[in-house]
């Protein structure tokens, strides 16, 4: 088990609470335990937690792709919070400090992690990503490194925000989007509209975004994109929707796979080939945090219209929480405020 905290038996001393994923489509706020204060540790009082396409999955099927949840489990890693107590060694960070916080906690000594790659860690203990809890609790002790001190202008919710941000900015860094690089984007989920914005932020000429819905596309079009197409879910439409996007977009030459599609996928390689087209993936991100705050410091990047839903942590608003950001809809980023 991770920094994140031990399971609901064991002795405490002050009560702590969380949101525990404890069974299929069922949340419960139960006291949660957190771990002796380590040198190199803070503990944190959250302030701001978003609610992610994977915490949905979790609670609507109790699995995200391979991971599976086989015990009661915290859920939550999209946060930031206020520093309440820092351990002996640590020197960055003092009490009451604004911090964002990295939700993954690496190992820093396999080859993945040597090499600077540590996104890639194969013992990566991750914010409710099963056994690990999460960030979804009054309180919670985390590495002190991985703590990143908000500038003044930027908010408690902004700094939250870094985390599906992140996700834009490391998919940008894979594509080495820039200013001579066109982009297309399929979908105008939460992920799709912060990697609209990180490829605007990195100096893209041109964004066309892509989606099924409507009124996603409208926020598309409000946040700066250059165009954007509808399209429908029938199959028999799609060589008419190919041609409708390469006709806006005019070429195309890399593609990034960003976040959690279906596990097998038929793509034509060897058209593929024929045009030099490089496949790239991403899984989560790497060295993100910095840079991330420095673009919401600067109004490079403006994640607040984003934010369209706000909640409480009471067992009835974060029930209320999930269901408002599982059934899509004008939901874009559900936030507590805790």
């Amino acid at each position: 088990m991770g920094k994140g905290g031990m399971s609901i038996d064991d002795h405490v001393e002050q009560q702590n609470m969380a949101a525990w994923l404890v069974g299929l489509n069922t949340l419960k706020i139960q006291p949660f335990n957190l771990p002796t204060l380590g040198p190199h540790d803070v503990r944190i009082r959250m302030k701001a937690v978003g609610i992610c396409g994977s915490d949905v999955h979790y609670l609507k099927t109790m699995r995200c792709a391979d991971f599976i949840v086989k015990e009661p489990m915290v859920i939550g890693h999209e946060c930031a919070g206020i520093i309440e107590e820092v351990g002996s060694e640590v020197k960055t960070l003092v009490s009451g400090d604004r911090v964002a916080i990295e939700p993954g906690i690496s190992c820093w000594r396999c080859n993945h992690c040597k090499l600077g790659r540590y996104n890639l860690c194969p013992d990566m203990k991750f914010f409710a990503t099963p056994p690990v809890h999460g960030s979804l609790a009054n309180q919670i002790v985390h590495p002190a490194d991985l703590c990143f001190k908000l500038p003044d202008n930027v908010s408690l919710e902004e700094g939250a925000m870094c985390e599906p941000l992140s996700v834009g900015v490391h998919a940008c860094r894979r594509a080495n989007i820039g200013p001579e690089t066109n982009v297309l984007i399929m979908g105008a989920g939460p992920i799709g509209l912060v990697t609209m914005l990180s490829a605007r932020a990195f100096g893209a000429p041109r964004i066309v975004v892509v989606d099924v819905d409507d009124h996603r596309l409208s926020v598309a079009k409000s946040l700066g994109a250059d165009d954007i197409v509808k399209v429908s879910t029938n199959i028999q439409d799609v060589a008419d929707e190919v041609k409708q996007i390469h006709n806006v977009m005019g070429a195309g030459g890399k593609v990034c796979l960003v976040g959690m599609g279906h596990s097998e996928m038929t793509v034509p390689l060897t058209p593929a080939a024929a045009r030099e087209v490089d496949v790239v993936g991403i899984f989560r991100y790497k060295n993100t945090w910095p840079l991330c705050l420095e673009f919401l410091r600067s109004g490079k990047i403006d994640v607040k219209p984003l934010i369209t839903h706000r909640f409480g942590f009471s067992q009835k608003e974060v029930e209320e929480a999930f269901e408002t950001s599982a059934r899509g809809g004008n939901a874009i980023k559900v936030m507590f405020n805790l």
